[in-house]
């Protein structure tokens, strides 16, 4: 896989990212659950965010960014708090995934860049309820 593939399976679980977290978003009740809203709502951002850097990366690699699809499956029902932390932690947990991926596969500033995603997907997790990781993203190298 070369760098410009990482970006897009990057940019793939990107799209699928923003789709998730804003039906999280409109799932979760901000009366409630209010750190939970917050949570989600700065993911939904920072995904929009990576998601855009990401097509202008790939335009600037002279590369035509892959699209997002219809629709996407929710990695499980998210009728209760505790579902959609769950919900939100899986999209987290697949975005480092992609990440860590790329991180091995580009160089220079664009590693540098992944490296910084890769982080921050990892802290998500982290709020979503996730345990730490020793090598978030890279699940063969994982200490559990």
């Amino acid at each position: 896989m070369s760098a410009v593939e990482a970006m897009q399976t990057s940019l793939a679980a990107e799209h699928a990212a923003v789709y998730v977290h804003g039906v999280l978003g409109g799932q979760v009740s901000r009366s409630s659950d209010p750190a939970l809203a917050d949570a989600v709502e700065a993911a939904y951002r920072v995904h929009r965010g990576r998601r855009d850097q990401l097509i202008r990366l790939l335009r600037d690699a002279g590369a035509e960014p892959v699209a997002s699809e219809v629709a996407y499956v929710l990695p499980s029902r998210v009728d209760t708090a505790a579902r959609i932390s769950a919900a939100a932690r899986e999209v987290e947990r697949r975005c480092a995934t992609t990440y860590a991926d790329q991180v091995g596969r580009t160089a220079a500033g664009q590693r540098r860049w992944a490296v910084t995603a890769l982080g921050d997907a990892a802290a998500r997790q982290l709020r979503f309820r996730g345990s730490p990781e020793t090598f978030p993203g890279a699940e063969e190298l994982a200490d559990r």
